[in-house]
């Protein structure tokens, strides 16, 4: 065999533990990371910056590199007129989300990659998205950008500092307190639906046109105001947008998990990455929804997609992986599409009959004219057996066996890359739905992943005091952001619930007070998205819309409203309650953004049932009990159980204080409004006192 060459081009990114900065480490440009020893040669120099800012899953980063990064030429007028840092967006959200608002200030739009021109100090006078290697249209070619932004730097200084003062300013009005007027009310959440209701799409569910996201934070919402008010159509709308989902190509119907948005309206053909966020919080959304109505197809999205993450997405360590990109083999999406022939030469000619049917799998194809197919499931498999006139028994048992055979030769072609760094955040959301779905669907296996990942998180990431926000190659870099400590702690509250072991909510307390002592904005309201260790921008931005992922804002609300039900201490609560005061007339006016601060007020407004079950956790009594918390979809509670062996855990939380087995069998206490109900052993008492 002979030995591979050896790259042309080595820079500085080769030092990085970030896939997507690797990715970058044998371009002709001469990247640096984001750090002192770029913005010092700048500074030396009195040269601008390139930041170039995208993620290892995104397509067009990918075709913007081999396009212009790659291209001698380019980089070559780059290393001449600018000093070039790139940065991974999942790593550095700080710097994505500063300089990505700028753009959107300076153009109107954003996306990745992100292309920003910054002075030595940090300041963007000129950005945009994706530029071609040439002029294309109306839209110039990178290196005339180029040219024209560095003549704009040495010949119209003036200009850029004009234009830099009008950014800057724009971005720290972005930050300032907002306008908390209205008191905190149901009405709130009533503004909010209906302003929900009319971006509706009756036809396909969802919210808006083409491209289409997932939006699950929205819909988790609406089941909660289903829930609030009884309110039918807010249930139907989450019905209508789970069932199309499922049965569309945003889908991974052969080894599970949700790609990352819909091209189109009707859920058909996706972008393909696959993002550890979605698949955390659409299986939280379809697990709720479960809870709700019962529906089977539900549970089975939560558990293939649940199993999709243990089997493709955990690290030996525990740690959650963060992407799976889009491409492989060069082009997007080659590895999950299929052709009629590739069917037919794995299935007999009656079970390829049936699965080209259920799966829509047509000569045409749906994918952007390759005559490939990205399964779905258009038709229910009861009309589809009708059609083809066998039982649906049959076709269910066919497609059994027949999706087994396809996700095995799936297997066998080149997967898509995988970026393996931990982040805290994302993992703390995963580990909210593993935790949940362990309580709910009485998986032991699920709690096990869970717990395990919790080990790692806190083992290894939470080191000497610090939450790290990135871990890769035993290295953590960055200490956390606040969305990392609101989303971990989440996470830990629900093992703790799932669990009982009152290590787990120490924990969670733990970093909760680390989030209050580092982000705090006792000005403003709410939490600075940096802490007090992290370097200082040119304004300290704070994240208070959900987007991809919930607001760390948002996701502290609910943490800081349950320790205080969990420990009596109102402080939590005061702390909450003044950020959905200082957010209480945006979230009513731009529902789209608030979706998870929206759900934490309806826990805020809510009567919550404050729940203690005594016993042995692994008897089958005890189990009973848990079963009815869990049987029904229950928002407006919380949960502690209680070992009596362990004698340690009320000095921690003091809900459980005083709680013991009633005549020797275990036993569960509800109480709510400061009223607790007579104790009781059977699971049908417990049901009538939740009812």
């Amino acid at each position: 065999m002979s030995a591979q060459p050896s790259p042309q081009f080595v820079n500085r990114l080769i030092s990085e533990t970030s896939p997507y900065l690797l990715q970058h480490a044998h371009n002709p440009v001469d990247w640096y990371p984001w750090g002192p020893e770029a913005l010092a040669r700048a500074k030396a120099e009195d040269k601008p910056i390139l930041l170039s800012i995208g993620y290892s899953a995104c397509h067009w980063c990918h075709v913007m590199e081999h396009e212009c990064f790659e291209n001698p030429s380019i980089a070559a007028l780059m290393n001449e007129l600018f000093v070039n840092i790139k940065v991974d967006r999942e790593e550095r959200p700080d710097l994505d989300t500063l300089y990505m608002n700028a753009v959107q200030l300076m153009t109107g739009r954003g996306g990745w990659p992100l292309t920003v021109f910054l002075t030595p100090d940090g300041e963007p006078f000129y950005g945009g998205t994706y530029f071609p290697p040439e002029d294309r249209g109306r839209m110039p070619g990178f290196p005339r950008i180029l040219r024209s932004v560095a003549d704009a730097y040495r010949q119209r200084r003036q200009d850029v500092r004009q234009s830099i003062a009008e950014i800057t300013a724009e971005l720290r009005r972005i930050h300032e307190p907002l306008d908390g007027a209205r008191t905190l009310s149901p009405e709130i959440l009533t503004d909010a639906y209906r302003r929900l209701s009319t971006r509706f799409d009756h036809v396909h569910g969802g919210f808006g046109g083409a491209p289409k996201f997932p939006n699950s934070m929205l819909l988790s919402f609406l089941l909660r105001y289903w829930r609030l008010t009884g309110e039918l159509h807010a249930l139907e709308m989450v019905e209508l947008s789970l069932d199309k989902m499922a049965s569309g190509g945003m889908y991974d119907h052969l080894g599970g998990g949700f790609h990352r948005y819909s091209t189109d309206d009707q859920w058909l053909v996706p972008h393909f990455e696959k993002m550890l966020y979605d698949n955390a919080l659409l299986a939280r959304t379809y697990l709720e929804a479960w809870q709700a109505t019962g529906k089977p197809r539900y549970r089975q999205i939560v558990e293939e997609t649940l199993d999709y993450v243990v089997r493709e997405m955990t690290a030996p360590t525990g740690g959650f992986y963060a992407t799976q990109d889009a491409d492989s083999e060069g082009e997007e999406g080659r590895f999950f599409v299929w052709t009629p022939e590739e069917i037919n030469t794995l299935l007999d000619e009656a079970d390829a009959d049936l699965v080209r049917r259920y799966f829509d799998v047509t000569e045409e194809g749906n994918f952007e004219g390759t005559g490939k197919t990205v399964l779905s499931t258009p038709l229910p498999l009861e009309t589809v057996a009708r059609l083809k006139e066998v039982t649906p028994e049959h076709l269910e048992h066919v497609l059994a066996r027949a999706k087994r055979i396809l996700f095995e030769a799936r297997e066998q072609r080149v997967k898509p890359a995988r970026d393996e760094k931990c982040l805290a955040a994302w993992n703390g959301l995963m580990l909210y739905s593993f935790a949940r779905a362990a309580a709910v669907l009485e998986r032991d296996d699920y709690r096990a992943v869970a717990e395990r990942n919790a080990a790692f998180v806190l083992g290894t990431m939470y080191v000497d005091g610090i939450l790290y926000r990135s871990h890769k190659d035993g290295q953590n870099k960055f200490p956390g952001y606040q969305e990392d400590y609101a989303c971990y702690a989440e996470g830990l509250l629900a093992l703790y619930e799932a669990t009982g072991n009152v290590k787990y909510f120490c924990a969670a307390r733990e970093l909760t007070e680390a989030m209050l002592a580092q982000f705090d904005d006792p000005q403003g309201g709410g939490f600075f998205f940096t802490g007090d260790r992290h370097e200082q921008l040119i304004t300290r931005v704070k994240d208070v819309f959900d987007n991809a992922t919930p607001s760390g804002n948002s996701v502290a609300v609910e943490v800081l409203l349950r320790l205080a039900l969990l420990t009596g201490e109102q402080r939590y609560r005061e702390r909450a309650e003044h950020i959905l005061q200082t957010l209480s007339s945006s979230m009513a006016k731009m529902p789209s953004g608030f979706g998870q601060l929206l759900g934490a007020l309806d826990f805020y407004l809510a009567s919550v049932r404050e729940i203690v079950i005594v016993g042995p956790p692994d008897a089958a009594e005890t189990r009973e009990l848990r079963r009815v918390v869990e049987e029904a979809f229950r928002p407006h509670r919380v949960v502690a159980l209680l070992n009596p062996e362990d004698g340690d855990h009320a000095q921690y939380v003091p809900l459980v204080a005083q709680r013991t087995m009633h005549n020797g069998q275990p036993t569960a206490y509800v109480c709510q409004n400061f009223t607790c109900q007579a104790p009781v052993t059977t699971p049908d008492a417990l049901r009538a006192q939740l009812a």
